[in-house]
């Protein structure tokens, strides 16, 4: 994504203050260089990639309005204020969001101050279409979390699908419930990725081909068959498991995750297909700012990429739904992450 449109995007965030930014860190008695200092702090604690330099300079244009912060700088401040995204100014709250987010301090023991952490952040899971049992699987996570620290859990082995376009965060709150519970995570890219370049090539296609009829017809079925059966390896050995993938054929074919289903009974498995939800801006904001080469070519024809989305696509089974719209869900994961922070080191 462009300087140009960066400051794009920023003028159209409805709601951004960047004043904000400016009396939080003054409110925290930091400077431009020490909050600088505070931010790649926080970024490397967290594993945020996207925070390299974060100078007075840039620090100065994103307080005074100049260049809207990307995704990672907007996650990194929220974890050094211990603050939401509409209390930093960056967006209005979506309709009941949580507009604030008090932490306990980082050295406390497991508490009921973290737990209500954790669970603020698994309550982003919501019903899809029907009620598909999202309090179980919140309450899942949250037990197969303080099991980690006492040993054993007594539940049928489970597997949660994550899926979601590109760009919408599925990846992060899958690698959120992995922190959380211990269960493993199977990632379709990383997990596929050499396989499909290799084929692709073999055929005579691009690598970094995911838009043509080559790639979905003789690559894209391949790589979910590797997915599916490397997490079938993991619960026939009664591992609960957590795959992240766009699942956009599978989830909304009845026959294929009803054959699923069957086989997942018959191991003794519950399985639960989790949608994440986001907007258009924020998911063509995430692409262009992780720069992989496999969105090359979505970035380059974003129109004809966006024909083919339907941002009110769902499931065809019951299911659950993240709204991640303008980042929310990722955000409260992240605050969630914090808190446990302590006891996690």
């Amino acid at each position: 994504m462009t300087m140009a449109e960066v400051r794009r995007v920023g003028k159209q965030r409805k709601g951004w203050r960047p004043d904000r930014l400016r009396e939080q860190r003054e409110a925290h008695g930091l400077t431009l260089e020490k909050a600088g200092e505070r931010l790649r702090e926080v970024a490397e604690r967290a594993k945020l990639k996207g925070v390299p330099a974060a100078n007075p300079q840039t620090l100065l244009q994103h307080e005074q309005g100049e260049v809207y912060p990307g995704p990672h700088y907007r996650r990194a401040y929220c974890l050094l204020y211990r603050a939401t995204e509409p209390d930093l100014g960056f967006r209005t709250a979506l309709p009941g969001e949580e507009s604030s987010f008090k932490l306990t301090p980082m050295d406390d023991r497991l508490n009921g101050a973290h737990v209500l952490a954790v669970e603020r952040a698994i309550h982003r899971i919501s019903p899809g279409i029907e009620d598909a049992g999202h309090s179980a699987l919140q309450q899942r996570i949250i037990d197969a979390w303080k099991r980690r620290h006492t040993g054993g859990d007594p539940h049928r082995p489970l597997l949660i699908m994550v899926g979601g376009y590109a760009g919408s965060g599925k990846t992060e709150l899958a690698r959120f419930f992995v922190q959380l519970t211990g269960w493993p995570l199977l990632d379709k890219d990383p997990l596929t990725r050499p396989l499909a370049e290799r084929l692709l090539v073999a055929l005579g296609g691009e690598a970094n081909d995911r838009h043509t009829e080559l790639y979905r017809e003789h690559v894209r079925s391949v790589e979910y068959d590797c997915l599916m059966q490397s997490a079938m390896a993991n619960l026939e050995c009664g591992i609960s498991t957590v795959l992240s993938a766009p699942f956009i054929a599978e989830m909304t074919d009845a026959a294929w995750m009803q054959r699923l289903s069957h086989r997942a009974n018959a191991m003794g498995v519950d399985v639960f297909p989790v949608w994440v939800r986001c907007d258009e801006e924020s998911m063509r904001e995430y692409i262009g700012f992780r720069s992989a080469a496999r969105d090359t070519w979505k970035l380059a024809r974003w129109e004809e990429y966006r024909a083919t989305i339907d941002l009110e696509l769902r499931p065809v089974v019951p299911h659950l739904v993240v709204d991640n719209r303008l980042g929310a869900a990722v955000a409260l994961a992240d605050q969630a992450r914090q808190a446990m922070g302590a006891m996690d080191a």
